[in-house]
C-alpha cells in the first residue's frame, strides 16, 4: 500500500490531543455541575448517565477521526496499465547557469527568471517529451527526455550557479543535447532545443556545434536574457552579504547581453532568436512557434497507475461517525428507575 497525499497521515497525531479535549470536556463538565449539586448528590442525580457509553462514543469519535485522516492520505493499492498514445516533440531545454545569470537587470535576477518562465512553459506542454540540461563551463543533464514534467520542474528549483565549471560553453550545452537525443531513439525533425542564456560565450565552437545539430534535423531556439548594458554580478560573501565580482585588478566586472552567436545559432538551424527584455521573457512565444511544428505519433507508452482505495476509509470514518451519533449515554438504569415510578 502506498498514499499518493501522505502529509495527512501527521494529521494521526493529533489523536491524543483529541483525546485530552474530550477528557478535558468530561472534566469540565463535572465541575460546572458540582457548583450547583453537592458531589454527595452529583451520583444519585446522574444515574441515567453511563461512563461505559459515553467512553465508547469517545472511541467511536477518535476511530471515526483516525479514518477520515487516512482516507484524506489517499491510500493507494493493486493498480492496472494503461496504453496512452500521444503525439508531440521531443524538447530539451538547455539553462545557463553562469555566475553572469545572477545579474539583477531582469528581476530578481536572470536565473530565478528564466526558472519561474519555464515552469509556465512546462505547464502548458501536452504530449512532449521533455529533458533538461544545465550548463556553464561545462554541461551536464539534469533530466532525460521524459513525460513526467513535475521531475523536470522539481530538477529545475535546484539549478544554481557554483557547482559546475565556471564560464559559459554554449558549444558543451549543444552538444550534451545533442546524445541526450540520441541515447532517447534518435535526433530528426522532431527533435528541438531551446537554449536560454546570457550569451557570453567564452568559447567560439557553438555555432559548428549548432550546424551538426541542423545535419541531424534539430532545430534550435534561443532566448537571450539580461540588458544590452554592463550590470554588476552580485555575490554573497562569507558573512552573507551581498558584493559585487571584480576582477584581479579589483574592478567590479559587468555582464551584459552577447546576442550575436545566440542569433547565429538559432538561424543555422533553422529556429528563432528572442530577447527575453525586463517586461517580457518570450518563452510563451517559443511555445507558439513549436506548436505550428509537425508533431510525430510518439510510441505507444504503458502507464501504471495505482487505485485509490480513499473511499473505503472514508466510508468506515462516515459509519463510525453515525453509529457515534446514535449510541446514547443514557443507560438502563434510568429506564428501570423510571419504570418504578410510573
Amino acid at each position: 500500500m502506498r498514499f499518493a497525499e501522505p502529509d495527512f497521515l501527521w494529521c494521526l497525531f493529533t489523536l491524543p490531543l483529541f483525546a485530552l479535549l474530550f477528557a478535558y470536556a468530561y472534566h469540565r463538565r463535572k465541575k460546572l455541575a458540582a457548583r450547583f449539586v453537592s458531589l454527595s448528590m452529583l451520583p444519585k442525580l446522574s444515574t441515567s448517565v453511563s461512563p461505559w457509553r459515553r467512553l465508547t462514543k469517545i472511541l467511536l469519535l477518535l476511530l471515526a477521526l483516525a479514518f477520515l485522516f487516512v482516507a484524506l492520505a489517499r491510500p493507494q493499492w493493486g493498480h492496472k496499465m494503461e496504453h496512452i498514445e500521444r503525439r508531440g516533440l521531443d524538447l530539451v531545454l538547455l539553462q545557463d547557469i553562469s555566475l553572469s545569470m545572477l545579474a539583477e537587470d531582469i528581476k530578481p535576477n536572470r536565473l530565478v527568471r528564466s526558472r519561474h518562465e519555464i515552469a509556465a512553459f512546462l505547464e502548458s506542454l501536452s504530449g512532449d517529451r521533455v529533458g533538461l540540461v544545465a550548463f556553464s563551463g561545462e554541461a551536464q543533464v539534469m533530466v532525460p527526455l521524459t513525460l513526467d514534467y513535475g521531475t523536470v520542474q522539481m530538477m529545475l528549483q535546484e539549478l544554481n550557479p557554483g557547482w559546475l565549471m565556471p564560464g559559459t560553453n554554449l558549444e558543451a550545452a549543444i552538444r550534451k543535447g545533442m546524445q541526450l537525443f540520441k541515447n532517447s531513439g534518435g535526433a530528426g525533425k522532431y527533435s528541438v532545443m531551446i537554449l536560454m542564456s546570457d550569451g557570453e560565450e567564452l568559447e567560439a565552437e557553438a555555432v559548428n556545434a549548432a550546424k551538426e545539430a541542423a545535419e541531424l534535423g534539430i532545430r534550435i531556439y534561443t532566448v537571450g536574457i539580461g540588458s544590452r548594458e554592463g550590470v554588476p554580478i552580485p555575490v554573497k560573501t562569507k558573512n552573507g552579504e551581498v558584493a559585487y565580482k571584480k576582477d584581479m585588478q579589483g574592478n567590479i566586472v559587468t555582464t551584459r547581453l552577447e546576442d550575436g552567436t545566440l542569433q547565429e545559432i538559432a538561424n543555422v538551424t533553422g529556429g528563432l532568436y528572442f530577447y527575453a527584455n525586463p517586461s517580457e521573457f518570450q518563452l510563451q512565444k517559443v511555445l507558439t512557434e513549436i506548436a505550428t511544428l509537425e508533431k510525430k505519433d510518439q510510441a505507444t507508452d504503458r502507464m501504471e497507475n495505482y487505485q485509490d482505495r480513499y473511499q473505503i476509509f472514508l466510508g468506515l470514518a462516515a459509519l463510525l461517525f453515525l453509529i457515534e451519533a446514535l449510541v446514547s449515554e443514557r443507560g438502563r438504569r434510568r429506564r428501570q428507575l423510571a419504570g418504578r415510578f410510573s
